[in-house]
């Protein structure tokens, strides 16, 4: 098959002002990639012959990009002065399309369609052309009859009688050849094209794909909620260019995406904001001041400044203001609730959910020895639901997305570091008043669980490698475990890692995802935050705040170490509890990233694998000795 693809990129993007007027809509950056970019990707994994753009608007801009762009020798350019509509645009490249079937893909379009089905449908159906459509209320106006084929374009809204029905366009549509003859030299619309071929007694098809991802980023609202919902896709509600060197005292909170040649000024405060190239969010001076370097809701270019309701950002629910939050691997749902000029945090439990009695208890356990985690406001048992304190939406994990001078990221983990130590020895001191984790113990049985669960999730689960020989592991896996145990256990948060530290206004961390914590090795703890898959520490870094920890611990009343281990472990005892740690951890990692991806349908998770085996793999080559079976499975991931 000989396909072409026509991209239709000339568009004045009116109802994008005043964005387009200094980018033109094919160029609109979603997390650092145009969406012509993303297109393009798209459109080149097909068996593409030549790829067609149409260029108007801002011409000059989107030839540049391609011709610095990796598509250069794969893309003819058609430009038009006057624009020739969409109808137009095709009739004008026909030279280029008219040698076989091709695809129609409009510019402002951002979806996972798999075109490749859509090709595969049309070449089989006899249509002179097929549309993609989806049932989208707000854009529906294709009006289709009980034969999947198109009958009439109508206004939005208007009600068909039975057996037809009304369905959205979503921009893509493959064509076939004689398609061209309909259309008129000079400007036309490709829509009247389509009723024309109608009348003519030819088939226009549709190919339904109701349920697959789609947004029009055709107005600033929607183009907003296109970025946020790309950020959301991928686990992420941070994202900074690369090319930003600096942003040390920004305040971040919510969704923020700052885009390449960005200037951001000391002291500004970002809340649900997209900040286009070019643009410079500053703090006036004083007296002037006020709260006028704080932006919420908007996006900001260079220049200009549109505002937009949180809702049409984030796409809450106008009714009862519950904002769904959160994009961690639990199966819990948290809700920001507006209540009387503030927010609150609703926590909704399934009625099985055995952590919930658990993460009650454990708040006033933890808040009564000073452990920062969100204040209880309210509980509703019957309805397995809580009310907590709202801390934001930064994690240290997001926080650390930002770059910041190495001191400043030091002094952020030796606070987050303190309170590791204030649960390994206060709150510990004092367990015997919280029964619930007294007596939950993180030893053999749990420790062994780890490892299979590494086995069966990662292994076999993302690699797809079946070990013939368990037992070798196994005894390896079975003498880890013994020794790990055998630790002096204190209470642990056993998942202490930087998306569960949330950063508070102030820059004040606090501990979330605390149902979990049990009577432990202290050094998994220490692991899980100092070695994490999510950030990347540097090795000299690491190791002060590994000294830090250690000192701090030592010279704590409650310390477990003392110069004559009288307390069950010396420092140095300590240190060797650290690599038998990492193991177990990293494996458990691991294996939870493929649960999650596999089984939760969460794949933003696999992008955490390669440092989590590289960390591994670290782990391995200094314990090689002890797990020889271990080292080789892992060294042949």
């Amino acid at each position: 098959m000989k396909l072409s693809v026509f991209i239709l990129a000339a568009g004045l993007g009116v109802r994008l002002r005043p964005i387009t007027d200094y980018i033109p809509k094919p160029l609109l950056p979603i997390l650092g990639n145009p969406i012509l970019q993303s297109i393009l990707e798209k459109v080149s994994a097909l068996p593409t012959h030549k790829i067609g753009i149409n260029l108007h608007h801002k011409k000059e801009l989107i030839e540049n990009w391609i011709r610095q762009s990796a598509f250069n020798k794969k893309v003819e350019l058609f430009p038009e002065d006057p624009s020739l509509g969409t109808g137009g645009a095709l009739k004008n490249a026909e030279a280029l399309l008219h040698t076989g079937t091709f695809l129609v893909y409009n510019s402002d379009i951002v979806s996972d369609i798999d075109l490749g089905k859509l090709l595969e449908f049309h070449l089989s159906s006899g249509n002179l052309l097929t549309l993609a459509v989806h049932d989208h209320t707000q854009f529906n106006n294709l009006v289709v009859d009980d034969k999947n084929l198109l009958r009439n374009v109508c206004k939005v809204k208007s009600i068909p009688l039975k057996p037809l029905k009304l369905l959205a366009f979503t921009g893509i549509a493959a064509y076939s050849p004689e398609f061209l003859r309909f259309l008129p030299a000079g400007f036309s619309s490709v829509i009247d094209a389509w009723l024309t071929v109608i009348k003519s007694g030819y088939k226009v098809g549709i190919f339904d794909v109701s349920g697959c991802s789609w947004s029009d980023t055709g107005t600033p609202a929607s183009y907003a909620s296109t970025v946020i919902n790309e950020l959301r896709q991928n686990g992420e509600s941070v994202y900074i260019h690369p090319s930003i060197e600096i942003c040390r005292h920004v305040e971040l909170d919510g969704y923020v995406v700052v885009e390449k040649g960005v200037s951001l000024d000391k002291g500004v405060s970002l809340r649900n904001c997209i900040l286009l190239p070019g643009s410079t969010p500053t703090i006036p001076p004083l007296p002037r001041r006020g709260k006028r370097g704080v932006y919420k809701n908007c996006i900001i270019g260079p220049g200009f400044k549109i505002d937009l309701h949180e809702s049409e950002m984030l796409g809450s629910n106008s009714e009862t203001d519950a904002l769904l939050i959160g994009t961690g691997g639990s199966d819990r749902k948290y809700y920001r609730i507006k209540r009387n000029g503030t927010t609150e945090v609703l926590m909704q439990c399934s009625m099985s959910d055995p952590d919930f009695q658990r993460h009650l208890e454990y708040t006033q356990f933890f808040q009564k020895y000073s452990i920062p985690v969100p204040k209880l406001l309210h509980v509703e048992t019957e309805k397995m639901s809580a009310m907590f304190e709202d801390l934001g939406d930064l994690s240290l994990y997001s926080y650390l997305k930002c770059p910041r001078k190495q001191e400043e990221i030091e002094e952020m983990y030796k606070r987050v570091i303190d309170i590791l130590i204030l649960m390994h020895t206060a709150v510990t001191e004092h367990i015997t008043e919280c029964p619930l984790l007294q007596n939950r113990v993180f030893d053999y049985e749990h420790l062994r669980w780890e490892t299979s669960y590494f086995i069966e999730r990662f292994v076999e689960g993302i690699r797809d490698i079946r070990l013939k020989n368990l037992s070798a592991l196994n005894n390896e896996f079975h003498r880890l475990a013994l020794n790990v145990d055998s630790f002096p256990k204190t209470v642990i948060h056993r998942d202490f890692q930087s998306q569960n530290i949330m950063i508070a206004k102030g820059e004040i961390p606090k501990v979330v995802d605390y149902q979990g914590a049990r009577i432990g090795p202290p050094a998994y703890d220490v692991v899980s935050l100092l070695w994490d898959p999510y950030c990347r520490l540097e090795d000299d870094l690491r190791e002060r705040l590994l000294d830090y920890y250690v000192k701090r611990l030592t010279n704590s009343p409650q310390s477990p170490f003392t110069k004559g281990g009288l307390r069950g472990i010396t420092e140095n005892e300590f240190r060797e509890t650290l690599l038998p740690c990492r193991l177990q951890r990293h494996m458990q990692a691991l294996g939870a990233y493929g649960f999650l991806s596999r089984i939760k349908g969460k794949k933003y998770f696999l992008k955490h694998v390669p440092e989590g085996l590289r960390l591994l793999k670290e782990d391995v080559s200094l314990a090689r000795d002890k797990y020889p079976e271990l080292y080789d499975l892992v060294m042949s991931l």
